[in-house]
């Protein structure tokens, strides 16, 4: 199953992406496809960068306050995968790049994700949507032996 996901992948996708840009060219030209992709690729790069801050910047508000930044690092992988995605040229790549960039639904999809690994478990029936900090609180008693 693997093998065929990954065949999917890199032979399906690039040829998906090669007919797209076939298309577009021959009815909008040639130049103006190239424009278009080299575009994307600029406009993408860059909120990309801007989004990356943004991610930074609360992961480091999160270990400030003595959290762990678990969703910030995995938005922040997932925002290197959107990079990429935004890099090549193409239009199905560009399109799921430009869609991950909305944080909300970036949020959705890694809970989504966490949650079908079983890394993301509700604590008490308690519902698990990281929207605000008090749903990152982990209670718990300690006890120091020395």
């Amino acid at each position: 199953m693997p093998l065929l996901i990954f065949l999917t992948i890199f032979v399906g996708a690039p040829l998906i992406e090669l007919y797209l840009l076939i298309e577009v060219g021959s009815v909008i030209g040639a130049l103006p496809t190239i424009a278009l992709s080299l575009f994307t690729a600029a406009l993408g790069g860059w909120l990309v960068r801007m989004q990356g801050f943004a991610v930074l910047f609360r992961a480091q508000a999160a270990m400030a306050a003595n959290e762990i930044p678990a969703i910030e690092l995995v938005e922040g992988a997932l925002l290197l995968l959107v990079g990429l995605a935004l890099l090549l040229p193409g239009f199905v790549t560009d399109a799921v790049g430009f869609l991950l960039l909305i944080p909300p639904l970036r949020r959705w999809v890694i809970v989504r994700w966490l949650k079908s690994r079983g890394t993301l478990t509700p604590a008490r029936g308690q519902r698990v949507e990281p929207e605000s900090r008090a749903d990152r609180i982990i209670e718990g008693d300690y006890r120091r032996e020395d």
